[in-house]
């Protein structure tokens, strides 16, 4: 057998059958109130709860990872300036002050040269340049403070799978979120409210927030047969002193470092070096995690049902095996869990 077939690299060996019906079209109304699949990443044991029962599987020392980006109402809809078509422009990354890479739609009609107006003209952009994968960098114009103006006009970016609408931009968000930046939610933290945060932080439980900017090369498919040669997206990270020191006190004294989420996983697996000790830096990472990864610093992972064939679901299968978690995802569909964004929770851990 080839080291490609016993590590699982080809990217079929992550497909699975997921009814339609499982994706979950709108978040709970009470967050922490979701179901939790908890999974032993060593023999593959599974038992259900509810998520607030995760204070169960943490224990005083242990120090748990969030990230603390913000999504940003980056989805503009507006109209061509010379026909009035209706165009729709999504903010991908700041480039300078009023310049973003984006991702527009229809492509064809947004030459560079071409205007756009949005909201009866509180907004304006021109498309400068068309750059990597077809993105357009586009200026904007505008009077006031663009936040405010952003606010008012933009959408949440939701992932294509969510056809309903959101209709509480907040629940798109998680209760810590921060520094702005994101074209996606962290999702497996959308389950987390400020009373659960504080009973965890009451039972003797660090946390550690470290800043990832999400971007929507998550939710792109891998077209590679081989895993080994898909190109994994770069996003923005950053992780603070005081959020590295609380990471190395807990491994330091032998305690787990429990991530939230993938993303808080490639921050701090990012950031260590090889001995799995971190310090305050930031810059980007096309880190791409899958079977045969050595972790340096996660221990347990808290996280989402993803989609099949994804490169979230080859980084959950490094860390507690592929057979284990297509077992466990078997087990959730079985069970009628709520897949994706708004959908339910699991907890790879070892005891």
């Amino acid at each position: 057998m080839s080291e490609n077939e016993m590590l699982g690299l080809s990217t079929a060996d992550y497909y699975f059958d997921l009814p339609e019906e499982l994706i979950a079209q709108d978040p709970m109304e009470k967050r922490d109130e979701c179901r939790l699949l908890v999974v032993d990443k060593e023999t593959g044991e599974t038992e259900h709860h509810k998520f607030n029962e995760i204070i169960n599987y943490l224990n005083p020392g242990d120090c748990l990872v969030l990230n603390n980006t913000k999504v940003i109402p980056a989805r503009l809809l507006g109209q061509k300036e010379e026909t009035g078509a209706a165009v729709e422009i999504l903010l991908l990354k700041r480039k300078e002050a009023d310049v973003w890479e984006t991702l527009v739609k229809p492509g064809k009609k947004l030459r560079p040269g071409a205007r756009v107006t949005f909201g009866d003209g509180i907004l304006k952009a021109e498309i400068l340049d068309i750059v990597d994968e077809g993105n357009r960098l586009v200026k904007f114009y505008y009077d006031g403070i663009w936040e405010e103006v952003l606010d008012r006009l933009g959408e949440m970016p939701l992932p294509p799978y969510i056809t309903h609408k959101l209709q509480d931009k907040n629940m798109y968000q998680t209760v810590y979120a921060k520094y702005e930046g994101s074209a996606a939610a962290p999702t497996a933290g959308l389950h987390f409210t400020e009373e659960l945060l504080k009973k965890i932080e009451d039972k003797g439980v660090d946390l550690a927030y470290v800043t990832l900017h999400v971007g929507l090369g998550t939710f792109r498919p891998v077209k590679v047969d081989n895993v080994k040669e898909h190109h994994m997206h770069t996003e923005w990270y950053q992780v603070t002193q005081e959020a590295a020191d609380k990471i190395n006190r807990a491994k330091e004294n032998g305690h787990k470092v429990v991530c939230v989420g993938t993303t808080s996983c490639r921050t701090i697996e990012s950031a260590a070096d090889e001995n799995g000790r971190l310090t305050a830096c930031s810059g980007d990472t096309s880190i791409f995690i899958y079977p045969g990864y050595k972790f340096k610093v996660l221990d347990n992972l808290i996280t989402n049902f993803h989609l099949p064939e994804s490169t979230l679901v080859m980084l959950v299968s490094a860390l507690a095996g592929r057979e284990h978690v297509l077992a466990a995802y078997e087990e959730a569909i079985k069970e009628k869990y709520r897949f994706f964004s708004f959908g339910d929770a699991c907890l790879f851990y070892k005891k």
